[in-house]
């Protein structure tokens, strides 16, 4: 799956409602500038983490997926939960 644009769509989308929340505020230039500004960054931040944690998730299921492990049937601990002992005699 393509997530390369991930972080520049969500910091543009933000500079824009940025944009747009300053303006109808009648904010000075400078200040509009100097919060687009901080926006950018944070968001485009934001958008890498969010990027990068998609990109771990995946490599782990692909991981997963390699060597077979099925996920659900274990406690825990490792071992059978009760739902998996049941019909089974002691």
């Amino acid at each position: 799956m393509n997530r390369k644009n991930i972080p520049l769509i969500l910091m543009l989308v933000a500079g824009a409602v940025t944009c747009v929340i300053t303006f109808i505020n009648h904010y000075s230039v400078i200040s509009k500038l100097v919060s687009l500004l901080v926006v950018l960054i944070l968001f485009y931040f934001l958008g890498s983490l969010l990027k990068w944690t998609l990109d771990y998730f995946d490599a782990q299921n692909e991981k997963n997926e390699e060597e077979g492990e099925v996920t659900g049937n274990e406690g825990e601990d490792g071992r059978e939960t009760p739902e998996d002992k049941k019909g089974t005699k002691r």
